[in-house]
């Protein structure tokens, strides 16, 4: 059985329920058709199961090493990053005029998630360097991108972001690496940097680091900084690697999970200054970063349902072989045990890891489908995709990171003890999947972002956009018998959230902004609930239009995963909702010195 990722689901989502093929009337994605992205899946289904799957575990015990001066890896990942590599697949979404080929983000998403769940720790490396070359793509001049891009889609180059700044954290405009002009036109950078994944290593020719400084006398905290290209390596004017700039390891971090890629503190300018090449305009730094950010934390979220699918069919294959007990009614002891999977309690935990998991897969799957409606559609479609990515990307990064642990938590109840071991992968899918709490910002931070800017931003227009979206479908359901019941549910919950979003937005007024922000988190797992029902009532829709003559069992088990969804899942808005219109006040006002 299949324990990566099962080949029909992904048809499903892809085909079923967002209808990859109909991305390809759109003129930017009219040269390819259904066979040439099955095609693809069907090398990205080989790689992933011949070259990255095998090595998980080793890699795992193995994590990169710092000695003699450089990060050492164990070779099996650099011979399945070649393989990625060779197969055309790191530009796969790239525009055909950057050298890549000009697939929609969709597809990308599918070969990603397939990655991510096959072995998150080397899937890393390219994931990085995908963002990196997007943001280059978007902003960078074309001088950039034909020294850097170009031989990052070739694979020759890898990519990282370089944000995080021990003493400033999450606080982005308190950094203080410092970028000093130069009369050539170029800048050297001096500070360092933590938390840097995939930023050293020697499985490429060189590491483009997308670092964020400030220019001496700009303005004060995030409108002063500006965006900076600083190559491992400096490039000479025909293109070949040249000596190497002033970036220097300083350190490894060794964190819980994810171990793979390896994570790094470096510093810049320990002598002359690091050579870096302004993106764009001054002080525009930070918006440039956040076109590759909010790329990143939609891919975040992908990697947390990844983990979450790649657990829940690790658990069932389990359930299936693992026989112990015997039905409640069966009190014979010498009848045969039964597999646990006929356990009430184990369906539901199944159950609930299906619905958590491809609930999550569901929803990154339909952010793709908007990226790609965002930069290919007319501009209805675009207008329409953009306000809708807008406020769904916070939600996009959190609630797979926070329902998809909660799946990967189950599998290893599934397996009882022996979950509990490094003799099965599912405690390793749970330590890799609780760093997506804390990558691309925090559940704190989205649900602040959420709630502070993407809710009322543009008068509610994202708001109001989402809401109508999902009032479509509603009215879609209505009318079908055996989705009628589920149609009204989420109803009452859409209407309950846009109640009580009312509500907070008109007591702000009264009681302040700390007050409606309190509890932005839980506003965002709340909003993310119905969202997510929203997703499921879409693929029960899809899956009953799919279903083929007589029993589907890919089909039924849809159907079946979206009304426990509806069931177990749903109703806990209504008591966040009660909280929420409150104001509740009891975090905000309990004194600091109680704890």
């Amino acid at each position: 059985m299949p324990n990566i990722l099962r080949r029909e689901d992904v048809a499903f989502w892809l085909y079923d329920f967002l209808d990859l093929e109909a991305l390809s009337q759109l003129p930017h994605f009219a040269d390819a058709d259904r066979s040439v992205y099955d095609a693809i899946l069907d090398s990205v289904e080989k790689i992933a199961e011949e070259r990255y799957q095998p090595h998980a575990q080793k890699l795992d015990a193995n994590e990169p090493e710092f000695r003699d001066g450089s990060v050492h890896i164990i070779p099996e990942v650099k011979e399945a990053l070649d393989a990625f590599c060779e197969a055309g697949l790191m530009g796969a979404s790239f525009d055909a005029d950057d050298g890549g080929l000009q697939l929609p983000y969709l597809l990308q998403t599918a070969i990603s998630a397939w990655f991510s769940a096959a072995n998150w720790g080397t899937s890393g490396y390219t994931g990085l360097t995908v963002a990196a070359g997007n943001l280059l793509a978007e902003h960078g001049s074309e001088e950039q991108k034909n020294r850097f891009l170009r031989p990052m889609i070739e694979g020759r180059y890898f990519g990282t972001m370089a944000l995080s700044e021990p003493h400033a954290g999450s606080s982005v405009g308190d950094i203080r690496t410092r970028a000093e002009p130069q009369e050539d036109g170029t800048y050297r950078l001096f500070g360092n940097k933590m938390w840097i994944s995939g930023a050293d290593h020697e499985m490429s020719d060189n590491i483009v680091n997308l670092v964020l400084a400030k220019i001496p006398g700009g303005p004060a905290g995030v409108k002063g900084i500006s965006l900076f290209i600083v190559p491992r390596y400096l490039i000479n004017d025909d293109g070949s690697r040249g000596a190497r700039n002033d970036v220097r390891l300083a350190g490894l971090n060794h964190k819980m999970g994810c171990r793979g890629t390896v994570n790094c503190v470096l510093n810049f300018g320990d002598k002359d200054g690091a050579v870096g090449y302004l993106v764009g305009e001054r002080h525009h730094g930070l918006q440039y970063m956040f076109s590759m950010m909010n790329e990143m934390r939609i891919g975040v979220g992908l990697s947390a349902a990844a983990l979450a699918e790649t657990g829940y069919l690790h658990a069932l294959d389990y359930a299936r072989d693992r026989t112990q007990g015997r039905k409640l009614t069966d009190r014979d002891p010498s009848t045969p045990m039964v597999p646990i999977i006929e356990h009430a309690d184990v369906k539901r935990m199944l159950l609930q890891q299906k619905a958590y998991a491809e609930g999550a897969l569901g929803l990154c799957f339909y952010a793709a489908r908007l990226a790609d409606e965002l930069r290919a559609g007319d501009q209805a479609m675009q207008e329409k995709a953009g306000l809708l990515l807008d406020i769904l990307t916070p939600i996009v990064k959190s609630w797979p990171s926070e329902f998809g642990l909660r799946a990967n938590e189950i599998a290893i109840q599934v397996f009882g003890g022996a979950g509990y071991t490094r003799d099965y992968p599912v405690e390793r899918f749970y330590r890799d999947n609780r760093l997506n709490h804390i990558h691309e910002g925090t559940r704190g931070i989205q649900g602040l972002d959420l709630l502070g800017r993407k809710v009322p931003m543009r008068g509610g227009a994202s708001f109001k956009t989402l809401v109508g979206e999902i009032k479509g479908t509603v009215k879609e359901a209505s009318g079908m018998a055996d989705f009628a019941d589920l149609a009204e549910a989420l109803e009452r919950a859409v209407d309950l959230a846009a109640a009580t979003t009312a509500t907070m937005a008109g007591k702000a007024e009264q009681l302040g902004q700390e007050a409606y922000l309190a509890n932005a988190t839980i506003y965002l797992d709340m909003l993310g609930h119905v969202v997510v029902a929203w997703v499921w009532l879409r693929q029960a829709l899809a899956a009953d239009g799919a279903r083929a003559d007589g029993a589907d069992a890919l089909c039924d088990g849809k159907i079946a995963a979206c009304r426990y969804f509806f069931r177990y899942e749903l109703p806990t808005m209504e008591s966040q909702c009660a909280l929420l219109a409150r104001l509740d006040k009891t975090c905000l006002e309990t004194p600091a010195e109680v704890f």
